[in-house]
């Protein structure tokens, strides 16, 4: 058995701000999730109904593993990302690190993990490893997944190599800090300006604020889209709420975020963000909570409904950003 030492296997809220949690630490540098979050311009929010998709997809966030671009860049970390085709190449990426003693982060498909508690395909989940024995793989996943769990060897590989959307070609990646590492509090401002200049600038309508109106439209009509609504409505609901598919998650992380960038920095507009984005926040719960009931009770009722409150989270997530932009 490899096991690298002093690896704190907390398990967080998100899956890709866990992995940089266990990485960065590792290293020194202990940040909130909500913090490696923020500075990681990670909001946003895309609406999704691709050809042949089974039901549409919400995104509160930016794609996977931007985030983790946007941070090493902002913190002035070396990132060094490795892919390949070969599975023999893919373990021999992840174990040279372990050996030497240094944790490693994995974009994978998470259908394929032992211990994972929902069956969907997602290609953009990310993990730490901090070890392996001859059968199992030792990762760091969320809260909500198990925090310090195991996987087989097996399954892993097969989890890296999935093909399909968001997957990567057996991606692994590791972190490292400069000599004199910047001050971290300040680069808060300029994560916060490119976050909400993103945001409003999004070049397409299913991007950013106008998504949020986009999808307001549409929910309206998902028990006709749906295959199966009892099934579908409320998956939905509870990837948005935990997963942070559309919103409720993220948005709660952004909102924290700026809760504590308002302790650091004495500023009206930080202030005014983050009283928007704790609106925002509970009110993406109440958009999955009427998801929920009507996948459940068949009412289209309930769909008017988080339309009708998707229109408003448009609106206040533009004016929260246009302030924070104004930074």
């Amino acid at each position: 058995m490899t096991i690298v030492k002093d690896v704190e296997t907390r398990g967080m809220h998100h899956c890709e701000t866990t992995a940089l949690g266990v990485l960065l630490r590792h290293e020194g540098l202990d940040l909130s999730e909500p913090m490696l979050f923020g500075l990681g311009s990670g909001l946003s929010f895309i609406y999704w109904d691709g050809k042949g998709m089974p039901f549409p997809f919400l995104g509160g966030r930016v794609r996977p593993f931007d985030l983790t671009r946007n941070l090493a860049a902002r913190l002035g970390l070396t990132l060094t990302v490795e892919e390949t085709a070969s599975p023999r190449k893919a373990w021999q990426n992840v174990a040279t690190p372990i050996d030497a003693g240094r944790p490693v982060g994995l974009q994978l498909d998470c259908y394929h993990l032992d211990y994972f508690q929902s069956k969907v395909h997602f290609g953009g989940h990310v993990v730490a490893m901090y070890g392996y024995d001859e059968h199992d793989a030792y990762l760091v996943d969320t809260g909500q997944q198990g925090g310090a769990v195991r996987t087989s060897r097996d399954s892993l590989a097969r989890a890296r190599a999935e093909r399909g959307p968001m997957t990567a070609r057996n991606r692994s990646f590791t972190v490292t800090l400069p000599a004199r590492p910047p001050s971290w509090q300040d680069q808060i401002i300029p994560a916060v300006r490119d976050c909400a200049e993103a945001f409003l600038a999004a070049p397409i309508a299913n991007l950013g604020y106008r998504g949020i109106a986009k999808a307001a439209g549409q929910v309206p009509g998902w028990l006709l889209r749906a295959g199966e609504p009892r099934r579908d409505l409320p998956q939905a609901a509870l990837l948005m709420e935990k997963g942070g598919t559309g919103g409720g998650l993220f948005r709660a992380l952004y909102r924290d975020f700026l809760d504590e960038c308002t302790r650091l920095i004495d500023d009206g507009g930080l202030r005014t963000g983050h009283r928007l984005y704790a609106e925002a926040a509970a009110l993406w719960t109440d958009v999955a909570a009427l998801i929920t009931k009507a996948g459940e009770s068949g009412d289209p009722g309930y769909l008017d409904q988080a339309g009708a409150v998707l229109h408003e989270l448009s609106r206040i997530e533009r004016d929260a950003m246009q302030t924070l932009r104004q930074l």
